[in-house]
């Protein structure tokens, strides 16, 4: 095979790159997210209602592109497919959501984006009880994805739980304010951190169910229209019981339109298709790994936007995140690199062909075994092209 021509070679070096690309795009999407949901939260904008919102705006986004571009390929709904679809609008558009929404209500966007690194170790023991992924401590890809998981958890435990002196990057008149919000947000840490775990289960539950019905359901756009079509009316059932008054679901020209059109289209919309389709390809461990590098943006943001205070405890937690995040997704590309390795030297393998002999199997009609005919190899060498 001769050598690949520039623009073939650009063309490979997109494709492999295409699924890193799009979850860092995916986290500044999410990084976004949270800051203008923050924003729309203090003004009065329930969180219940947000998701509701959040979830109309991407079925109406979504359902044309999955109705128009997938109805050759799209397989028949049946029960099972559809009950697993209802589990998954529970498990993200309603738990992982309005959990997320209230504990960041209760702590602030930094903190919450900061436990969103759990993610990856969750989602990483959940995919081996249900043996997604693989762990072989013979080789050294399969331990790198293990302990830059484990790094990635105690970069955000650091995150968490030290603080240290204030790292004043942007001089702003905002901290008065942030002080307020911070006194009252102390007075539900316990409540707040408990919400925001309860999320990140129900999030990586959502990755793993995510992985299984795709292997079923195999229209990305389709089951991500489904996901929010699903997930709007579980949304709505909910606010309805939670959220007394007609009043609270008034939206103007404000930062509850911006945070319910910017989170249904980015956060629901692509994301939920972004994901299904790196999920079938690399796995739902590759695509919670890069979900730290959310945190750093969202700390940036959050500094800039909402005047919170940037400790060193986040720039240092923040360090030794990307330093995890790094080994995980080392291994996870080298774990491809090995798998089709494999794939090739067993395709070679398969060939029955010997340097003395080759085999012929000739099938005769009769219901007796194949017979197996040896012709000798001949002196002069042959190709095998066409036989």
């Amino acid at each position: 095979m001769g050598d690949q021509t520039p623009c073939a070679a650009l063309s490979n070096v997109l494709k492999k790159a295409k699924p890193y690309l799009a979850m860092v795009s995916l986290q500044f999407g999410y990084a976004g997210m949270y800051i203008i949901s923050m924003v729309s939260m203090k003004h009065g904008m329930s969180n219940f209602i947000l998701a509701t919102y959040r979830h109309v705006v991407a079925t109406i986004v979504i359902a044309p592109f999955a109705f128009v571009l997938e109805r050759k390929i799209r397989p028949k709904m049946t029960l099972p497919i559809f009950l697993r679809i209802v589990i998954l609008s529970f498990l993200e558009p309603v738990l992982d959501q309005n959990l997320y929404y209230l504990g960041m209500k209760y702590t602030t966007a930094t903190y919450g984006s900061a436990f969103v690194n759990m993610l990856p170790a969750v989602t990483f023991i959940l995919a081996m009880i249900f043996r997604l992924e693989k762990i072989n401590v013979k080789k050294i890809h399969s331990l790198a994805k293990t302990i830059g998981t484990a790094i990635t958890v105690v970069g955000a435990m650091v995150m968490t739980l030290y603080k240290g002196p204030i790292i004043d990057f942007i001089k702003s008149g905002g901290a008065t304010h942030h002080g307020t919000t911070s006194e009252s947000a102390d007075k539900h840490w316990v409540t707040g951190t408990i919400m925001l775990l309860g999320s990140i289960f129900g999030w990586s539950s959502f990755f793993i169910l995510q992985s299984f019905t795709l292997k079923k359901y195999p229209a990305e756009l389709s089951l991500t229209a489904w996901i929010c079509f699903m997930g709007m009316v579980e949304d709505a059932g909910v606010s309805l019981v939670m959220v007394r008054g007609l009043s609270a679901w008034k939206v103007g020209w404000d930062s509850r339109l911006l945070a319910a059109t910017y989170s249904g289209i980015v956060c629901s919309g692509i994301a939920y298709y972004a994901q299904g389709v790196v999920i079938r390809e690399r796995g739902p461990v590759f695509v919670t790994s890069f979900s730290p590098l959310c945190m750093i943006i969202t700390a940036a943001l959050g500094a800039i936007v909402l005047a919170e205070k940037v400790h060193l405890g986040s720039i240092l937690g923040a360090i030794i995140i990307v330093s995890g995040l790094y080994t995980v997704v080392w291994g996870k590309s080298k774990e491809g690199k090995n798998s089709e390795t494999d794939e090739k030297s067993n395709a070679l393998q398969e060939l029955p062909i010997t340097n003395n002999a080759r085999s012929i199997s000739v099938d005769d009609g009769i219901d007796e075994p194949a017979k197996i005919v040896n012709i000798p190899a001949s002196k002069k060498p042959f190709s095998t092209q066409g036989t």
